[in-house]
């Protein structure tokens, strides 16, 4: 792999620790701009191709969590 920079330990546990709190980290900063880029008008659409993942996926991942933040969902059109 190129450009990625493994943990100095050798210890795999120490290495996929690492991993672990990297994901964290990344679902962390996730989270807040998906409820960014909702507060500020964005539809599902727009933040699934943002992500590069369907517009289920990102609503089944935040729908709830969005909801109980009291962030205001619009409708889909019909």
């Amino acid at each position: 792999m190129t450009g990625v920079e493994v943990p100095a330990s050798q210890d795999p546990t120490d290495q996929l620790a690492a991993v672990v709190a990297l994901r964290r980290l990344a679902d962390q900063l996730e989270d807040v701009a998906v409820e960014r880029a909702m507060r500020a008008g964005w539809n599902w659409l727009d933040v699934a191709e943002a992500l590069g993942v369907t517009r289920q996926a990102v609503h089944k991942k935040h729908a709830k969590r969005l909801i109980a933040n009291g962030v205001e969902l619009r409708r889909r059109r019909k």
